[in-house]
């Protein structure tokens, strides 16, 4: 039951951060509040309707529809010129995240709606759709309309001080790795078993095929353990992040199952064109590692947003060792499946920091002060792949030729349970 609801949230927060639902949402909100004025009108007192005229309430929904047109469009304007220039500064990776910021969803979801709701009450007037003595109502209506818009101007204005800003798409893309690394270490598998090599294979299996080609981007591991038959195992090949195609083997099912079954099982995997971030951690983390790539490039040579990534790292990595995984048995016991482990996580978050910030003492001994302090962390595997990693690491610094006085300076951050 808890992973059909965890699997039914991840759905949900896909919809959630959709700007295109959300302002069909607000829309017919908006539409809804132009149509309600006739009835609650029914409601008021007689003394209260004859207090404002119609011509009054015209003029200011004039003047909102007119204004909301222009301020949508330049608003759009600027949403894609931040996220042209975040993509540009950081990584083209930032840009899907930034697409899926609530507060630039809502407030342009706001003026569109108020933009609705205007010319929605413009045209119905003008069809004799209201009584003349809903003018009341409608004043109400539009007063909170206008509230409603200048408080989305405000946080529009709020929130446009750093939008498309470097630090803004770190901070983005922070939350995102977060996020991914917390429901992985919470949800270990997101409830299948353990995938590993000591796991023995049936004899008799049959392959899996992709029912389409794209990155696997979910996996419903409860509705995969729902269609396998009765007492049958299935053994995922691939998982959240890689690409596959179309046909291409990426599970085998133990003994002999036909081909409506294999039709089910197929259709419990998410496919797409691009690497989401819902049950694919490594993508999360390669994209603040991406950031730091740009940042050291000849053209950008930025090293200190380059430290500021791996301190990002470090803390997300960090937050994921301090995590307690779910106490309960797996919730799809005969689902075996292979998710990264703490050495796939640094490699898929430091590797290339390493190879490109090697050259840069500062960016070097900021990796290995990183790394120093999640080999002191209170978990086996993520320490023991964090020394192993600053092996790695210290070697690309010495091949590219770092004078000895920082290689010493490296190499005197010691590196806790080292021999």
């Amino acid at each position: 039951m808890m992973s059909r609801l965890r699997w039914l949230k991840l759905v949900l927060l896909r919809y959630y951060r959709d700007m295109g639902l959300r302002v069909l949402l607000y829309a017919l909100l908006s539409l809804a509040a132009t149509l309600i004025s006739p009835f609650a009108n029914a409601l008021l007192d007689e003394s209260l309707k004859a207090k404002i005229d119609f011509s009054a309430v015209m003029a200011v929904l004039t003047i909102l529809a007119s204004s909301m047109l222009a301020v949508s469009t330049f608003s759009l304007n600027i949403m894609v010129s931040a996220h042209r220039a975040a993509a540009d500064a950081a990584t083209p990776r930032v840009h899907r995240i930034l697409l899926e910021d609530t507060t630039t969803q809502s407030v342009l979801a706001a003026f569109i709606g108020a933009f609705v709701y205007s010319l929605g009450s413009i045209v119905l007037y003008r069809l004799g759709f209201y009584p003349e003595d809903a003018a009341f109502v409608m004043m109400m209506i539009t007063t909170l309309v206008v509230i409603w818009v200048v408080v989305s101007l405000l946080r529009w204005i709020q929130h446009l001080t750093t939008l498309g800003s470097v630090e803004a798409s770190l901070d983005a893309a922070r939350g995102r790795a977060r996020e991914a690394l917390l429901s992985l270490a919470r949800h270990p598998r997101y409830g299948a078993s353990p995938l590993t090599g000591e796991t023995v294979l049936p004899q008799e299996t049959t392959p899996l095929p992709a029912p389409q080609s794209g990155f696997l981007q979910l996996i419903d591991m409860a509705k995969l353990e729902d269609c396998l038959p009765q007492g049958a195992a299935i053994y995922l090949d691939m998982r959240p992040g890689s690409h596959v195609l179309e046909r291409q083997v990426i599970a085998q099912v133990s003994g002999t199952v036909d081909a409506g079954t294999l039709e089910r099982l197929g259709k419990t995997f998410t496919f797409g064109r691009i690497r989401t971030h819902e049950q694919d951690a490594r993508f999360s983390l390669a994209v603040l590692s991406e950031i730091a790539s740009r940042a050291l490039s000849p053209g950008i040579n930025d090293p200190g947003t380059a430290i500021e990534a791996v301190l990002a790292l470090k803390s997300v990595l960090w937050d994921y060792t301090l995590q307690t995984p779910d106490p309960d048995a797996p919730a799809a016991p005969r689902v075996f499946a292979a998710f990264p482990d703490p050495a796939d996580l640094l490699e898929a978050g430091f590797a290339a920091i390493a190879r490109d910030g090697a050259g840069t003492v500062e960016v070097a001994l900021a990796l290995r002060q990183s790394l120093a302090a999640l080999a002191a962390a209170d978990a086996p595997d993520m320490a023991r792949a964090a020394r192993a990693f600053a092996d790695v690491a210290l070697d690309a610094s010495a091949a590219a030729a770092l004078p000895r006085r920082d290689m010493e300076q490296l190499e005197a951050v010691a590196m806790p349970g080292a021999d």
